[in-house]
């Protein structure tokens, strides 16, 4: 992905210098992110654009508030006496995410 570029021994070997770590740092968490290794490469070649950055913030976000729901309705399922299909709360929840037909 062209993402490294790291020195060379005189034998051919990759000599990885504390820029090449702190590039390879920042690459994983992008990666943690969600952000894809070509945007990593864009982000990283245009020296930290931000729209990018915007876009994939968003993302984020979009993805932790679908956790955070996921999280309430398994903690509410391990707490309510009924099973999961039963529970008048759990059934609302789960309805709310159908689609209108």
């Amino acid at each position: 992905m062209g993402l490294l570029a790291p020195a060379r021994s005189a034998g051919g070997q990759r000599r990885y210098g504390e820029e090449d770590l702190f590039r390879i740092a920042l690459i994983l968490m992008g990666k943690e992110a969600g952000i894809c290794l070509r945007d990593v490469r864009e982000f990283l070649a245009s020296g930290g654009d931000k729209a990018l950055l915007h876009r994939h913030l968003a993302a984020l976000e979009q993805r932790i508030r679908e956790a955070q729901a996921a999280k309430e309705l398994i903690e509410h399922a391990l707490a309510c006496p009924l099973p999961l299909d039963e529970c008048p709360d759990a059934r609302a929840e789960i309805a709310s995410r159908i689609p209108p037909a």
